[in-house]
């Protein structure tokens, strides 16, 4: 079967996946395309059984197929399954951040800097100052535009010397300051006792000090820490761990299913690679091709997709009445009553004094009031299917605060209606 208009074939040909999609044109659907050609003529379908131009209009009446609507029919016919990457879950062992630190010297303070009390920063400045040809005695010296100060920083794996990175300064003296300060060159060392970088350049801080007449200061955030965007350039290359015959991945978040999925996921691409050695460990031998290519390999694996499994938990901060829970948390039927009782204790001092020219004595005499009061206590009813959500919203509704609701949790966990961990923090 061939529409035609104009002597232009415009069948299968114009719409390869009209087959694939069902609408009829491999058995000769007559209900083909009835849609304004180039010209403005109605494309009508000619095949075995046409009738021609007498009941075409009610063919056309009853089909109206447009290729917008064929298209958004096969848009929701495709069902995409959404995961999350190997690369987002797991990360490959020995592939880290190594943490770095140095003892270093701030100068250039406005005043701010440490004062007799720190000495080390004076013996400090005496050391530097030695080295460079100048001896002067730490006690003769009297400074405040200085500071003691130690510099952390993360080397990253794989990074190569010339490179910069980030670093951390606070001050470990009395300094109030370290606004406008510059660090001197300062080594950062890795727990062996290695020199991986070398650190120096202004400090930046996100707060300052305003100090007015009589004593008045106006601190803002923390003055005494700041960071060297790009202060430190790497030395040497961090030891690297990458072996080249197999490689294990380390789940961030430990979880049987998950690993079972990962090594299922893998194994779907390179069978028979992946093996599981626990919760949090699985482990991938690199296929023959990909021997000299570990790098290729690794970034196939870590893009491959699967659907990670999560502990259903509810996180509980009692010290500010925060709550974090997921929408899926189920809780069983159950019914809710919670009042509240307050019971205030007023003390009041009162002065008794004797008649004028009496032989009493004046006497502080204290009344106390208790009072009592007990609200009313309000019902929730939660049936089969409800959430944790609907549990926060019917108790906000009710008047009840956070911290309410954090007792409810509790309960409710204690009682066995909710299936899921709850934690406090």
């Amino acid at each position: 079967m061939r529409a035609t208009v104009e002597g232009r074939e415009c069948a299968a040909r114009e719409f390869p996946g009209r087959q694939a999609a069902g609408c009829g044109a491999r058995k000769g659907c007559r209900r083909a395309m009835d849609r304004p050609g180039p010209s403005g003529r109605v494309l009508q379908a000619q095949g075995p059984g046409s009738r021609g131009e007498g009941s075409g209009a009610a063919r056309r009446a009853r089909v109206a197929w447009q290729p917008a609507a064929l298209c958004a029919l096969l848009a929701c016919c495709v069902c995409l399954h959404a995961g999350v990457r190997i690369k987002e879950i797991a990360a490959v062992e020995g592939v880290r951040d190594n943490q770095l630190i140095g003892y270093g010297l701030v100068v250039g303070l406005n005043g701010t800097g440490d004062k007799r009390q720190t000495f080390f920063s004076a013996q400090t400045l005496a050391n530097l100052l030695e080295r460079m040809g100048v001896q002067v005695p730490p006690t003769a010296m009297l400074v405040r535009n200085t500071a003691a100060v130690i510099v952390t920083a993360n080397l990253p794996a794989f990074a190569q010397p010339g490179t910069r990175i980030d670093v951390q300064v606070a001050a470990i003296g009395d300094a109030t300051n370290l606004q406008g300060g510059l660090l001197l060159l300062t080594p950062l060392k890795a727990a062996n006792g290695d020199v991986y970088a070398v650190a120096q350049g202004p400090v930046l801080t996100a707060g300052f000090v305003a100090r007015g007449g009589a004593g008045n200061t106006t601190t803002m955030n923390h003055p005494t820490a700041g960071r060297i965007p790009g202060g430190a350039i790497i030395e040497r290359t961090p030891p690297n761990a990458l072996a080249e015959g197999s490689v294990r991945l380390q789940l961030r978040q430990p979880d049987f299913t998950t690993a079972a999925r990962m090594a299922q996921a893998i194994n779907t691409k390179f069978p028979n690679a992946a093996r599981c050695e626990n919760a949090a460990l699985v482990e991938v031998q690199v296929p023959q091709e990909f021997r000299s290519r570990t790098v290729e390999f690794l970034a196939e694996v870590e893009n491959l997709t699967l659907e990670a499994d999560r502990t259903r938990k509810i996180v509980i901060n009692e010290r500010t009445g925060t709550i974090t829970a997921g929408q899926d948390i189920r809780i069983r039927p159950v019914s809710i009553l919670h009042g509240a009782l307050t019971i205030e204790i007023q003390t009041a001092y009162g002065v008794s004094q004797p008649a004028p020219l009496g032989a009493g004595q004046t006497a502080v005499t204290p009344e106390v009031k208790v009072g009592v009061r007990e609200e009313r206590a309000q019902n929730v009813q939660l049936r089969e299917g409800a959430t944790v959500e609907d549990l926060a919203r019917a108790l906000t509704a009710l008047g009840a605060t956070a911290r309410d609701i954090v007792a409810i949790v509790q309960a409710l966990k204690a009682a066995g209606a909710l299936d899921a961990e709850v934690e406090v923090i």
